[in-house]
């Protein structure tokens, strides 16, 4: 379930920082993508596959990450979007 919440937060990153590069570009002025869409693609990305994930664990069971530190893997990835 984690790795479907990544993958979320992994594919809304490339339309934020687009987003950001054609906003700082235009000397922050809206662009032709709209920053409305990107982040509202990014928003439906990230809930959407968040509540499956939530939905698809049955009430009775806990589901704990065990073999990976998933804070030490967001602060990496998040340290490689750095330009």
């Amino acid at each position: 379930m984690a790795n479907l919440t990544l993958m979320a937060l992994g594919s809304s990153a490339p339309e934020i920082m687009l987003s950001c590069i054609e906003i700082i570009g235009r000397g922050f002025t809206a662009g032709e993508l709209g920053p409305g869409t990107i982040v509202g693609s990014a928003a439906f990305n990230l809930f959407c596959i968040t509540g499956v994930c939530i939905i698809g664990v049955p009430n009775t069971q806990t589901r704990r990450i065990e073999a990976i530190n998933v804070r030490q893997l967001i602060n990496q990835s998040r340290n490689s979007m750095v330009v």
